[in-house]
Protein backbone atom coordinates (compact mmCIF):
# COMPACT_ATOMS: atom_id res chain seq x y z
CA UNK A 1 0.00 0.00 0.00
CA UNK A 2 1.36 2.85 -1.22
CA UNK A 3 1.61 6.14 1.63
CA UNK A 4 -0.59 8.09 -0.19
CA UNK A 5 -3.21 5.74 0.12
CA UNK A 6 -2.32 5.07 3.48
CA UNK A 7 -2.74 9.21 3.99
CA UNK A 8 -6.12 9.01 2.60
CA UNK A 9 -7.14 6.13 4.74
CA UNK A 10 -6.28 8.09 7.96
CA UNK A 11 -7.59 11.89 6.57
CA UNK A 12 -10.76 9.58 5.99
CA UNK A 13 -10.71 8.46 9.45
CA UNK A 14 -10.22 11.73 10.73
CA UNK A 15 -12.88 13.02 9.11
CA UNK A 16 -15.10 10.62 10.10
CA UNK A 17 -14.49 10.59 13.84
CA UNK A 18 -14.81 14.43 13.42
CA UNK A 19 -18.09 14.37 12.09
CA UNK A 20 -19.08 11.63 15.27
CA UNK A 21 -17.46 14.31 17.59
CA UNK A 22 -19.26 17.23 16.26
CA UNK A 23 -22.61 15.46 16.02
CA UNK A 24 -23.51 15.98 19.70
CA UNK A 25 -22.81 19.84 19.36
CA UNK A 26 -25.42 20.00 16.18
CA UNK A 27 -28.19 18.17 17.94
CA UNK A 28 -27.49 20.43 21.23
CA UNK A 29 -27.69 23.63 18.94
CA UNK A 30 -30.61 22.29 17.28
CA UNK A 31 -32.28 22.44 20.71
CA UNK A 32 -31.49 25.74 21.99
CA UNK A 33 -33.86 27.54 23.73
CA UNK A 34 -36.23 29.51 21.85
CA UNK A 35 -38.15 33.10 22.99
CA UNK A 36 -41.68 32.96 22.54
CA UNK A 37 -44.18 35.96 22.93
CA UNK A 38 -47.43 35.34 24.35
CA UNK A 39 -49.94 37.91 23.23
CA UNK A 40 -53.43 38.47 24.45
CA UNK A 41 -55.53 37.25 21.07
CA UNK A 42 -52.51 35.32 20.25
CA UNK A 43 -51.11 38.02 17.49
CA UNK A 44 -48.52 41.16 17.96
CA UNK A 45 -49.63 44.38 18.25
CA UNK A 46 -49.49 46.49 15.24
CA UNK A 47 -47.11 48.82 17.18
CA UNK A 48 -44.12 48.03 19.05
CA UNK A 49 -45.78 47.77 22.70
CA UNK A 50 -43.54 48.67 25.97
CA UNK A 51 -43.48 45.37 27.19
CA UNK A 52 -44.49 41.74 26.20
CA UNK A 53 -47.17 40.12 28.50
CA UNK A 54 -45.55 36.38 28.88
CA UNK A 55 -42.10 35.42 27.15
CA UNK A 56 -41.31 31.65 27.40
CA UNK A 57 -37.64 30.98 27.51
CA UNK A 58 -36.21 27.14 27.74
CA UNK A 59 -38.38 25.69 30.17
CA UNK A 60 -40.00 28.98 32.36
CA UNK A 61 -42.24 31.33 32.04
CA UNK A 62 -41.95 35.43 32.72
CA UNK A 63 -45.10 36.90 32.82
CA UNK A 64 -44.70 40.59 33.36
CA UNK A 65 -46.59 42.27 35.90
CA UNK A 66 -50.65 42.45 35.74
CA UNK A 67 -53.00 45.23 37.48
CA UNK A 68 -56.61 45.82 37.75
CA UNK A 69 -57.41 49.29 36.06
CA UNK A 70 -61.02 50.04 37.43
CA UNK A 71 -62.31 51.60 40.57
CA UNK A 72 -62.58 48.59 43.24
CA UNK A 73 -60.93 47.58 46.25
CA UNK A 74 -57.88 45.24 46.75
CA UNK A 75 -59.66 42.23 47.08
CA UNK A 76 -61.24 42.34 43.51
CA UNK A 77 -58.29 43.65 41.73
CA UNK A 78 -56.27 41.12 43.32
CA UNK A 79 -58.69 38.48 42.26
CA UNK A 80 -58.69 40.11 38.66
CA UNK A 81 -55.06 40.18 38.80
CA UNK A 82 -54.31 36.59 39.90
CA UNK A 83 -57.13 35.12 37.13
CA UNK A 84 -55.10 37.42 34.77
CA UNK A 85 -52.19 35.58 35.68
CA UNK A 86 -53.84 31.74 35.28
CA UNK A 87 -54.66 32.75 31.77
CA UNK A 88 -50.87 33.61 30.36
CA UNK A 89 -49.64 30.67 32.25
CA UNK A 90 -51.82 28.38 31.08
CA UNK A 91 -51.64 30.16 27.52
CA UNK A 92 -48.34 29.19 27.80
CA UNK A 93 -48.30 25.70 29.11
CA UNK A 94 -47.60 26.07 32.53
CA UNK A 95 -50.10 26.51 35.63
CA UNK A 96 -50.52 28.59 39.23
CA UNK A 97 -49.03 25.35 40.89
CA UNK A 98 -45.57 25.64 38.61
CA UNK A 99 -45.11 29.24 40.11
CA UNK A 100 -41.90 29.23 40.79
CA UNK A 101 -41.43 33.15 42.23
CA UNK A 102 -44.28 35.96 42.78
CA UNK A 103 -43.52 40.00 43.23
CA UNK A 104 -46.63 41.36 44.75
CA UNK A 105 -46.67 45.40 44.64
CA UNK A 106 -49.50 46.82 46.75
CA UNK A 107 -50.62 50.48 46.28
CA UNK A 108 -50.74 50.67 49.96
CA UNK A 109 -49.09 48.21 52.57
CA UNK A 110 -52.46 48.54 54.76
CA UNK A 111 -53.63 46.12 52.50
CA UNK A 112 -51.60 43.51 52.94
CA UNK A 113 -53.67 41.74 55.15
CA UNK A 114 -56.65 41.63 52.36
CA UNK A 115 -55.07 40.92 49.55
CA UNK A 116 -53.38 37.78 51.36
CA UNK A 117 -57.15 36.60 51.98
CA UNK A 118 -57.53 36.41 47.78
CA UNK A 119 -54.29 35.79 47.33
CA UNK A 120 -54.23 32.12 49.85
CA UNK A 121 -54.28 28.84 48.42
CA UNK A 122 -54.02 30.20 44.66
CA UNK A 123 -51.04 28.47 43.77
CA UNK A 124 -51.86 24.99 45.01
CA UNK A 125 -50.31 23.26 48.61
CA UNK A 126 -46.43 24.49 47.84
CA UNK A 127 -46.97 28.21 47.31
CA UNK A 128 -43.90 30.00 45.45
CA UNK A 129 -41.31 31.97 46.90
CA UNK A 130 -42.88 35.50 47.41
CA UNK A 131 -41.63 39.58 47.57
CA UNK A 132 -44.00 41.95 48.41
CA UNK A 133 -43.59 45.62 48.52
CA UNK A 134 -45.30 49.30 48.82
CA UNK A 135 -43.46 51.31 46.61
CA UNK A 136 -43.01 55.06 47.62
CA UNK A 137 -44.45 56.64 44.05
CA UNK A 138 -47.68 53.49 43.89
CA UNK A 139 -48.53 51.81 40.94
CA UNK A 140 -49.66 53.03 37.52
CA UNK A 141 -53.30 54.01 36.82
CA UNK A 142 -56.18 52.66 39.15
CA UNK A 143 -54.87 49.54 40.24
CA UNK A 144 -54.38 48.73 43.93
CA UNK A 145 -52.04 45.70 43.57
CA UNK A 146 -49.46 44.24 40.33
CA UNK A 147 -48.21 41.23 40.15
CA UNK A 148 -45.79 39.14 38.15
CA UNK A 149 -44.48 35.80 38.22
CA UNK A 150 -41.47 32.92 36.91
CA UNK A 151 -42.57 29.17 36.54
CA UNK A 152 -41.44 26.61 34.88
CA UNK A 153 -43.35 24.60 31.76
Amino acid sequence: MSSKTNRRRMLGRSLAVAAVAAAPAVAATENKPVKKVYWEGGKAPAKTPLYSPAVSYGGLVFVSGIGAQYKGDVKAHTKTVLDEMQKRLEAAGSSMEKVLKVSVFLNDLKDYAAMNEVYQGRFGKEPPVRTTVAPAAGIPGESLVEIDCIAYI
